[in-house]
């Protein structure tokens, strides 16, 4: 399409701004709220573990298989999620995802082997497999091309912020419970206080959120016009440079498709090995006490959350997606060589782990700028629900990598060398994506 087309199909400009400043007010801080206690959900079992192990008496291999199998109900139940997501509705389906996936973790306080262990973790990941891939799917109904990586930036700035918050308040937790009250564990009531929250939420989701534009009756007519009007003329630009097929079936034949799959996959090696093995990795310096384990954790988490939100708005600035996504995978890089290099040197880990923190999460939130730059909409569900996927696939890997080599080596230095080696493959790959197809 032509540029003066284009501009004759965008909208005004005044009432836009208006409009997005509306929506992002009320879609995001409470979207935020909800993907928060998501991630919670998903990786408070590395807090866990620091009493869970002991009182059950499963090894670091046992501990890294029940964490990664989670991913593999996830990656089973992704794209189907996404596809009824995308037929019944995001209020009504991310409702059902939100009780189901709260109560399971609740349940998990239940554990008492490692068949229950893996069960209960691998029936989590069916449960939450389509919320991430749908809330990306639910911004390309709101927010064109051009918004969407501050709105991503925004949205899973809620990962780091739920290592800040959760970090400390999983350490209180275990140190607050450790006496046994009401005959429960400290890794047992870290379970059930952070999953019930899950379950209210997924009840609010089914009255507050609405499943489209025509849908807000807090935006006016002509806002409503205005947005729908910039998304289809972003459809149309979208279209015009994508070279992937509007159907499910062309989507798995695309090559394209396949290859941000793999991206995904390398982000997520080093994100994941974060997530479920910090605590761990901060606990084998000398800090024995949870609390001080949990406030150190934060500090990864609080250099994080400030650098995925400059980087957002820097790639929306400068219209430029794939550099903001190599540069900082390649930060990660150069982080987790230095917590493996000086293991032994405190403040050197902390600043290699504050670097991995910030270089991993930056590039997992600005990563999904690039699909949703070129996915029609409708290939967006399945396509994006795919490579979210393909790249969950590193939750499995990741941890139970980490900890069969920690049981085999007595140290995590071989595997932050493994992962570190990953995450320069993707940081290539990503130069490899053609920029006419993201840089909008």
């Amino acid at each position: 399409m032509s540029s003066s087309a284009t501009a004759a199909a965008w909208p005004s400009s005044t009432v836009l701004d208006g409009a997005y400043k509306k929506a992002s007010w009320h879609l995001i801080p409470f979207i935020f709220v909800c993907y928060f206690f998501n991630y919670l959900d998903r990786v408070n079992v590395g807090f866990a573990k620091l009493e869970m192990l002991d009182a059950l008496k499963l090894s670091n291999t046992v501990y890294g298989l029940g964490a990664g199998i989670f991913f593999i109900g996830y990656v089973l139940s992704g794209v189907p999620s996404n596809l009824i997501l995308h037929k019944i509705g995001a209020r009504r389906w991310i409702a059902v995802m939100m009780v189901a996936w709260g109560a399971l973790s609740a349940c998990m306080l239940t554990v008492s082997t490692p068949l229950s262990f893996y069960v209960l973790r691998f029936f989590t990941g069916v449960a939450e497999a389509g919320f991430f891939p749908g809330m990306v799917l639910y911004f390309t109904h709101w927010f064109p091309s051009q918004k969407r990586g501050q709105v991503m930036a925004l949205f899973m700035s809620a990962i780091p912020i739920s290592g800040l918050i959760g970090g400390p308040l999983s350490g209180w937790m275990l140190a607050h419970f450790s006496a046994g009250q009401g005959g429960m564990a400290g890794w047992q009531w870290l379970f059930l206080l952070q999953g019930v929250p899950t379950v209210l939420l997924g009840v609010g989701v089914y009255f507050y959120l609405n499943d489209g534009i025509a849908q807000a009756k807090w935006l006016s007519a002509e806002e409503k016009g205005a947005m729908q009007a910039a998304l289809a003329a972003d459809e149309q630009q979208r279209q015009a440079v994508s070279n992937v097929g509007q159907t499910l079936g062309a989507v798995l034949r695309n090559g394209s498709v396949w290859m941000l799959g793999v991206i995904y996959f390398c982000i997520q090696m080093g994100v994941y090995a974060i997530n479920f093995w910090l605590p761990s990795i901060i606990k084998s310096l000398g800090f024995p006490s949870a609390q001080t384990v949990g406030w150190l954790s934060a500090i990864p988490y609080l250099m994080a959350a400030g650098f995925m939100v400059w980087m957002g708005r820097s790639a929306d600035r400068r219209r430029e997606r794939r550099w903001h996504v190599s540069l900082p995978m390649l930060m990660g890089l150069v982080g987790l060589t230095m917590a493996a290099n000086f293991s032994s040197n405190t403040l050197v880990v902390m600043i290699g782990l504050s670097m991995a923190t910030m270089g991993a999460l930056a590039a997992l939130a600005l990563f999904w700028s690039l699909p949703a730059a070129f996915l029609g909409s409708a290939a967006a569900a399945g396509g994006l629900a795919l490579i979210n996927s393909l790249g969950q696939i590193a939750g499995f890997v990741s941890p139970f990598l980490v900890g069969w080599i920690k049981d085999a080596t007595q140290s995590t230095d071989t595997a932050l060398y493994i992962l570190s080696s990953v995450m320069l493959l993707g940081a290539i790959l990503v130069l490899r994506v053609p920029a006419k197809l993201v840089n909008r």
